[in-house]
Order: structure tokens, then sequence, then C-alpha cells
């Protein structure tokens, strides 16, 4: 998540710090202490041969949804009748290194944080290509761990009036922004950790796992090689599905043949609620449109939903 919003970021900040207390980081020098959990690679203290850990925590992880022209303000609406939630913007703004501009607002919701654009300008490439924004304690560190753990860095560290930026992509193809504000923001915790959802190839999988875990510092909580294809649009099929953890929330690997109906595989991510079928309601009254489900697999009701602007996600609940 990187929104460039130097003139009303401070207002949110204080806000937000008043609804809840994440530790204070060092400001002068533009780091933060992680407020995350340990992982089992361990969080409070490095092993030789291993990256210091980098999250601050998931609610500081955002989603980058890039609208169609001109529905930054039905899709930001839609999103909060859904979920609930603060925003602040729009605030027409440059956030890529050469010149562009986009409409830009940050939906802070209880299910998860998204920064969301509305170009009035072609994009740049590669921006629009990165899926997730992810706050780090040191980005110059987080780079070099990055290229250490075989992760390609796409777009060289850049910097925006409330920080600095730079893009990676880890093998597979699957790409984030890592960023750090200078003045460290505080957001409350998430109701619900979103998961980053990411569709792989047998092909591609094992060398993702081997980059993106030592970097994220994370785990595999499971790895079910039989999973069922009803999540996925195909009942009667099977498909290995791998979930993962780390302090940078949670992450869904779906290893397939790449032979998925639409919109399986469109979506960024999936947001986890407590009543599905309420929170259809009220996002079809908000705009939103049910493209697939609601369907009952893995332990959960899912559903895939169209939001205005042409976001897609995934929306679950555990029962």
């Amino acid at each position: 998540m990187k929104l460039r919003l130097a003139r009303r970021i401070v207002p949110l900040v204080a806000t937000l710090a008043a609804l809840t207390a994440i530790p204070a980081a060092s400001a002068a020098q533009g780091t933060y202490q992680s407020t995350t959990a340990s992982t089992s690679q361990g969080a409070a203290a490095e092993r030789p041969g291993t990256h210091r850990h980098f999250a601050v925590g998931p609610q500081y992880d955002s989603t980058h949804v890039y609208v169609e022209p001109g529905t930054e303000q039905a899709f930001v609406a839609s999103w909060v009748a859904t979920f609930g939630g603060t925003t602040i913007g729009p605030v027409s703004t440059q956030v890529t290194p050469t010149p562009s501009r986009t409409h830009s607002e940050l939906v802070v919701s209880p299910v998860g944080t998204l920064s969301v654009f509305d170009y009035t300008t072609p994009v740049p490439y590669p921006f629009g290509t990165e899926r997730t924004g992810w706050l780090v304690t040191d980005l110059d560190q987080a780079v070099r761990a990055a290229r250490a753990d075989g992760a390609t860095v796409t777009v060289a560290p850049f910097a925006d009036p409330i920080g600095r930026d730079t893009i990676v992509q880890f093998p597979g193809g699957i790409s984030t922004q890592l960023y750090v504000h200078t003045t460290p923001p505080s957001y409350p915790a998430l109701a619900s950790v979103p998961e980053n959802r990411l569709y792989l190839s047998s092909d591609a999988v094992g060398a993702f796992l081997r980059s993106y875990l030592p970097f994220t510092g994370g785990r595999i909580v499971s790895d079910d090689r039989r999973a069922d294809g009803a999540a996925l649009g195909l009942p009667g099929t099977t498909y290995r599905l791998i979930r993962l953890t780390s302090g940078f929330g949670t992450t869904t690997v779906a290893v397939t043949d790449g032979h998925l109906p639409h919109p399986f595989g469109r979506e960024l991510t999936g947001y986890g609620v407590s009543d599905l079928g309420a929170t259809l309601v009220r996002a079809t009254a908000a705009g939103a449109s049910v493209l697939s489900g609601p369907v009952r697999s893995d332990g959960r009701d899912s559903a895939m939903v169209r939001f205005p602007g042409g976001y897609i996600a995934e929306i679950h609940s555990d029962r």
C-alpha cells in the first residue's frame, strides 16, 4: 500500500491512533517495530542463515485495487456499505516514479485495507501488476533480503512525499509493493485477516515457496493435494491447496492446471466474514454482483463477488 496523501495522512493517523494503540516506531529513522506474533521460524531473534522479519502487521498490508476509470467512488461506497470501514480521499496524486495521475483513496475496513487507484492517465508499467502493498520495517534491508531469497526487483526503490517504495516479484510472477512511511502510521487491528489468493502451476510452486517463505518468515499451515475443486467452480475435481501464514497475514496457493472457469484466478484477495449470506445481501444491495456461489467446500462457505469498478473478491465464512 502506498498512497501519497501528504496533506491528509496526519489527520488519518491521529484518528486511528485514538482507536487502537500500535507500538511506537522510530520516526526519525523511518523504521518500525514489528507488532506481529512469532512464527515457527522465530520472530524474536534471527538464527544463522535466516533473515530478520520485516512485517509490521496485516492491517498495514493492502490490496491494490485498480478500478475502471471514473468508478472509484462507486466502488468505495459499495465496499463500505458491505463491510464498513474508514476512508480517506480521494486525492489526485502521482504514485509512480514516472509521470502519471490517479485519484487515490485509502480504505481501512474491518476485513482488510485497500489502496484504490482510479487513473486519469495511462498506468506506467509495471504498476497495476502488483497485487498488494506491504509495510516493512526497513526498505533497503527488505530489498536485499528479497534478492537473496530469489525474488527480483522490478521497480527500484523510489521516494514519494511521505516515504519510499519498491516492487519485487517472487518466482511464479507474484508481485508486491514494499513501502515505508517517514512517519509511521497507526491503523486499528483487523476483525479478520484477509487472504492473499494465488494461483500457480505445479512447475512454479516449488520455486515460489522456496523464495516466499524465507522472505516473509512464513510457514505452511496445511497442504491438501486433493482439495475439493468445487471451491474453484470445478465440482467433481481436485486440486492442491496450500495455506501459509506469516507476519504479512495469510496466503492461499491454488496449484492447478490452469483450466479455470471465470472468475477464478481473477480475484486478488479473500475476505472472511461471520455471516456470508448477510454479507452477500448487503453487497448486492450496494451494487455488487455474485459471480459464483455460494458453495460449501474445504470447511467453508464461499462466493465470488464483483464490486463496482471491476474488483473481484472471494468472500467466505468458516463454520
